[in-house]
């Protein structure tokens, strides 16, 4: 799933990526739905993109808020060590962590492991 395809009531995992131990920490709640992200057409921000268009956004935002944290964090390590998610995109080779869809087998299977 895109983050412009996220709608205002869909769940999400929170996922530590730039730490030591990357792993799930909690879930939260879309608030507000994907919309273009105005920083990219800002030049004065650090993200302005020269090459991203109104009429056709390159980058969009979605609003969160919080759930609730796991009872334990689950690793990156962890998740790759059950044959059941060896499909996920996130354990994938050559993904980029951003925005991801996760199906409902995965989710439940994930949310059994806290």
């Amino acid at each position: 799933m895109l983050s412009n395809e996220m709608k205002k009531g869909d769940l999400a995992f929170f996922y530590y990526s730039s730490c030591e131990v990357p792993g799930i920490a909690g879930i939260m709640e879309i608030a507000k739905g994907g919309y273009p992200d105005p920083t990219a057409f800002d030049r004065n921000h650090k993200h302005y993109n020269p090459k991203s268009d109104p009429d056709n956004p390159t980058w969009y935002l979605v609003d969160v808020k919080f759930k609730r944290k796991l009872k334990h964090i689950i690793t990156l390590n962890e998740l790759r060590t059950h044959k059941q998610l060896q499909n996920m995109k996130l354990l994938q080779r050559g993904n980029r962590l951003s925005v991801m869809p996760v199906t409902k087998k995965e989710w439940d299977y994930i949310l059994q492991l806290e």
